[in-house]
């Protein structure tokens, strides 16, 4: 009674089974992250109907909201806007603490 071993069969089989599900998945975050920058997009638009004194309460400046918004659309300005704000209030502080 011979013996047949086919290892690679299976192997074969679910490689060829994961790359639509890989494939589908890759198409569903690009779309996904594609609907979250135009969300933000919308948002930040409304930032910039906020008065100065607004946008200095969450540690932004006009300047800034001029700066990304020639970000390309499909790339996320509060991505950008974030770490802008987080940069403002570390030098801030650094400013307090040498006057102290």
């Amino acid at each position: 009674m011979a013996t047949i071993h086919a290892p690679h069969t299976m192997h074969d089989a679910a490689r060829a089974y994961a790359r639509p599900a890989n494939a589908v998945t890759g198409i569903v975050n690009a779309v996904s992250r594609f609907l979250r920058a135009w969300k933000n997009r919308r948002e930040f638009y409304r930032l910039g109907e906020m008065s100065d004194t607004e946008l200095a309460d969450i540690g932004l400046t006009r300047s800034d909201l001029t700066v990304v918004v020639d970000l390309p659309f499909g790339s996320d300005p509060t991505a950008h806007l974030g770490p802008l704000a987080h940069a403002r209030l570390n030098s801030i502080e650094e400013m307090a603490r040498r006057v102290s």
